[in-house]
């Protein structure tokens, strides 16, 4: 029985919700932590753990998406329809705004607490290690493309199936270890936008770079992807349904 698009939006949102918590969360919180903060390294593994555990748990009722990106990139690789492209946008948006306004209350409810740059995205001054913007959107660009062909390989249905919660949690992990110094890494439009409107300033002013490039690295890799790799279907005519 088909899910209706409604219930696959809501686990979309409630999915957005866990990546930005987890992620952005552990960055706020414990990153750099007196001591025993879990630092780049830490944070770079609760990003691809969110996506892991959220591909087991709702993997099956929506795809998990979780990331506009994602979505047109399945868009243009035919893997998703057009039609529901704005809903899946609406819920991840929303559910990423929604544990940012989390975040916000509980980073400051303690003394002295203040939102600041609240994990936003950002190039030039606003980026961890300076970069300007023409790195950023590279660095966001080779992500954002590298993301999506590991997806698209990863439930390709010639893959050994249970497999990719892994290989994309882990793909997603690999990602923040080489570009959180640049942009402090997005590859994901809406993890950018809710953190942005929160923190305000240049992180808002920036956000166009955490939509466009994103949002053309995937559309290249749902190119590229099945002109390089072809597809289960092409597959089982040039060899045979037993093939």
């Amino acid at each position: 029985m088909s899910i209706s698009l409604a219930r696959r939006s809501g686990a979309e949102a409630l999915g957005t919700f866990w990546l930005v918590f987890g992620g952005c969360g552990s960055a706020l919180l414990a990153a750099a932590f007196p001591q025993l903060g879990i630092g780049f390294h830490g944070v770079s593994l609760a990003f691809g753990l969110t996506v892991l555990t959220m591909a087991y748990a709702i993997g099956h009722v929506s795809g998990c998406h979780l990331n506009p990106a994602v979505t047109l990139g399945l868009v243009v690789a035919k893997r998703f329809p057009a039609k529901e492209i704005a809903a899946y946008w609406a819920a991840q948006v929303v559910g990423a705004l929604l544990a940012a306004g989390a975040l916000a209350v509980i980073v400051t409810g303690k003394s002295g607490g203040a939102i600041g740059t609240f994990a936003s995205n950002g190039y030039g001054a606003s980026s961890p290690g300076g970069y300007g913007v023409s790195a950023a959107f590279l660095v966001e660009f080779i992500t954002t493309f590298f993301f999506l062909f590991i997806i698209l390989g990863a439930t390709d249905k010639r893959a050994p199936s249970g497999f990719a919660p892994i290989a994309i949690g882990l793909g997603l992990t690999l990602i923040h270890l080489i570009s959180i110094p640049v942009t402090n890494t997005s590859v994901n439009p809406a993890r950018s936008m809710s953190q942005a409107l929160f923190a305000g300033g240049p992180a808002v002013g920036q956000l166009w770079l955490f939509w466009l490039a994103p949002l053309l690295g995937a559309v290249a890799a749902g190119v590229l992807y099945p002109l390089l790799c072809g597809g289960a279907d092409r597959e089982r005519e040039e060899h045979g349904a037993n093939g």
